[in-house]
């Protein structure tokens, strides 16, 4: 049995970021200043404190200025990219990078998200459930702009519940998931596929579990959130 660190983690870079064009105009999302730093750089502290060496940016739009920026190293990580052309979604992007996933499973983060969820206390877990994919759970105060996530007591995924359909505390995606690369490759290719809203969906009630994480979460998707980026991540230099 493998363990976390021989992991290729894959981080969606792709977005657009449109609802933060206000804000934040040229350049991706992902490259976002937050404390006078990227706020991908976090995302990769994180990696590395899990002992993780090699991560494969699904880049997009303005992607040349994410790999002009960091190249093939962050520190002691290995970086790889995979750039779509046109915008293959969430789903789409994951399965052009099937080519480089060296490892099962694969750890895929959003890149517009974080969570202080111990990874390996995660993996660990999808380990003893190795034939499901698992999706990481966080309990935030109010679910009504993610949308809930439902599961049952052995924590399969029976349902997700629409953003906006329902308000007050609740488990939500944390954007951050385990999945084998058999499910990354039985994604449809060259199509553009979601996997919250595509790909997820067909494996409620048989294939996808919820593990139910503590961490603080974090998305910098608009103005709002990303506002809070730097209280979240203050006094913390290498995340």
């Amino acid at each position: 049995m493998s363990d976390l660190k021989s992991c290729t983690a894959v981080i969606l870079a792709g977005g657009l970021g449109m609802r933060l064009k206000s804000v934040v105009a040229d350049r991706p999302k992902v490259l976002a200043e937050v404390n006078g730093r990227p706020f991908l750089t976090y995302l990769f502290d994180q990696l590395i404190r899990a002992g993780i060496s090699r991560v494969v940016l699904c880049t997009g739009y303005l992607g040349e200025m994410i790999q002009e920026q960091f190249g093939e190293c962050y520190q002691s990580l290995n970086i790889l990219y995979s750039r779509e052309s046109v915008k293959l979604g969430t789903g789409g992007s994951v399965r052009l990078a099937y080519p480089h996933l060296a490892s099962d499973p694969v750890l895929v983060m959003n890149g517009d998200s974080y969570c202080r969820v111990d990874l390996e206390a995660a993996y660990n877990w999808h380990q003893t459930h190795r034939d499901k994919a698992t999706m990481i759970l966080t309990q935030v105060q109010d679910v009504q702009r993610f949308g809930q996530v439902r599961f049952d007591q052995n924590g399969l995924v029976m349902r997700f519940d629409e953003k906006g359909a329902n308000s007050g505390p609740g488990w939500i995606n944390a954007g951050i998931y385990l999945l084998s690369p058999a499910l990354i490759q039985s994604i449809p290719p060259d199509q553009k596929v979601s996997l919250e809203r595509d790909v997820f969906p067909t494996w409620v009630g048989k294939l996808l579990l919820g593990y139910q994480s503590q961490g603080e979460f974090l998305d910098i998707g608009t103005p709002e959130s990303y506002v809070k980026a730097a209280a979240f991540f203050a006094g913390q230099m290498s995340g």
